[in-house]
């Protein structure tokens, strides 16, 4: 599936609507534009956060990256170097290819560690079974 680019349709969102959908609290969302990890969200007349189609493919992008633990000064110089344009369109590519790699070698870390508990699991289920036939004997 392509995630860049979801097309919303033409939506307006508030910042209480954006925290329910993408399930991050609005704390975290203004966190998020603060510290430059999120590009800055239009705000209507009364100054209050607008979130437009854009800004919520970012929330969605960043929320995702972050459930797959990207660190955060990560993803800040990506933000930062995408708001610089097509110039860093290597740079930002370098970026994810890197990431990605990082991510893969802890999937494989993971996927060691959920086959060692499943031998694990096994070995207790195996000697509960041989309680069981023990007592069954005895009987």
């Amino acid at each position: 599936m392509l995630w860049d680019f979801v097309n919303l349709g033409d939506i307006k969102m508030t910042i209480s609507e954006v925290s329910k959908k993408y399930e991050l609290s609005s704390d975290t969302l203004r966190y998020y534009e603060r510290i430059g990890l999120l590009p800055p969200v239009p705000r209507n007349q009364s100054g209050l956060r607008d979130y437009d189609t854009e800004s919520c493919n970012w929330v969605e992008f960043i929320k995702c990256m972050r459930n797959a633990r990207l660190p955060i000064e990560v993803l800040i110089k990506y933000v930062q170097l995408f708001r610089q344009g097509d110039e860093t369109i290597t740079a930002r590519k370098d970026i994810l290819i890197e990431q990605r790699e990082i991510l893969q070698n802890k999937i494989k870390d993971m996927q060691q560690t959920l086959e060692r508990l499943d031998y694990k699991i096994k070995l207790y289920e195996n000697e509960a079974i041989k309680i069981c036939e023990k007592k069954l004997i005895k009987n």
